[in-house]
């Protein structure tokens, strides 16, 4: 018996050996931003430091003021680059100001920082204060559709329009979130996901992206490299397992947090959106008074990367009613 004993034991340490090898085999550590910075920053990259540490990465494009401004913010684990299609179609008539939330792109934030969409919205409107940005339409994707519209709940003065893409907000009621991508079933387990949060990745990531597009072949090697690079960047990963794990937290939509919302609103979705179900965007639009809904077929849920064109479009078409000029007055007979 203790023969059989001893052998159990040394099976089980040269199991436990194993498993250490292939963690630290697996393991990546931090880039420096420094070195991220060469790769994704554009000519057009502009930091901002903020109160508490933050130093927001951004970028200031298209027109020059007096033209109205549009401000994005991308969704989870995504960056400023998500909106490239946009600026490049709308950057003709608008101010076109984009973002990375801290802990996301280029964007760093201190030791210790504690992620949510009401931290993620206090930044902007940080950002905001800061920039001299009084005025204009905020849109947000996924995630960043969540921090849009609290955002608009909270400064609804500033706010002239909001453009929800695909947005989170609402509770989930797919039953045990099964058509969830695995890397956000895994990272939001509260054993696995601080145990894979320092491994390679890289195969996950590509089956999460791939599942938010209705054609994964439009998910490349470039965009699976930013996006796993990025998420390398130091601190990156603690803000995105605090997201993660604090999924079912959040202070969620209900028609009657967004009743108030008044300001001019266009929700955009994806028919096939795998990561917030099209049944969302129809409840943004019954809650939202006078709100506008466009779905594009065969989508997934990045329009503004699928379907780069016709998302621009709605967009434009919905912006010029937005600063259409008043009718002339009628002189009296």
């Amino acid at each position: 018996m203790r023969w059989l004993i001893g052998g159990l034991l040394a099976i089980i340490g040269l199991i436990a050996i194993v498993a250490g090898i292939g963690y630290f085999t697996l393991r990546r550590g931090d880039i420096p931003y420094e070195t991220l910075a060469t790769e994704y920053a554009s000519p057009a990259s502009q930091y901002a430091d903020l109160p508490g540490g933050v130093r927001m990465h951004y970028r200031d494009e298209g027109q020059r003021p007096p033209a109205h401004t549009l401000l994005l913010i991308h969704g989870f684990s995504a960056s400023l680059q998500t909106w490239e299609p946009w600026v490049q179609r709308l950057g003709d008539q608008y101010r076109i100001v984009s973002i990375d939330l801290p802990g996301h792109g280029l964007t760093s934030a201190p030791a210790g920082y504690q992620a949510s969409i009401e931290a993620f919205r206090d930044a902007v409107h940080t950002f905001t204060q800061q920039q001299g940005l009084t005025h204009f339409t905020i849109a947000g994707n996924s995630m960043g559709g969540n921090v849009a519209w609290e955002y608009a709940l909270t400064h609804p003065d500033q706010v002239d329009a909001l453009v929800l893409v695909d947005a989170s907000g609402w509770p989930e009621t797919r039953a045990g979130l099964n058509q969830d991508p695995e890397i956000f079933k895994l990272l939001r387990n509260p054993v696995l996901g601080p145990l894979l949060r320092d491994l390679d990745n890289t195969r996950l990531i590509r089956q999460g992206l791939e599942s938010a597009f209705y054609n994964p072949a439009l998910v490349d090697d470039a965009m699976l490299q930013r996006y796993t690079q990025l998420a390398r960047a130091p601190g990156h990963r603690d803000i995105l397992l605090q997201m993660t794990l604090g999924f079912r937290e959040r202070n969620f939509a209900t028609p009657e947090r967004l009743a108030p919302l008044q300001m001019p609103t266009l929700i955009l979705s994806g028919d096939t959106d795998r990561l917030v179900p099209v049944e969302h965007a129809h409840q943004f639009n019954s809650a939202i008074p006078g709100s506008q809904l466009v779905v594009f077929e065969q989508t997934g849920h990045v329009p503004q990367e699928e379907r780069p064109d016709e998302s621009a479009t709605a967009v434009r078409q919905f912006l010029q009613r937005v600063y259409a000029s008043p009718e002339p007055a009628v002189a009296a007979q």
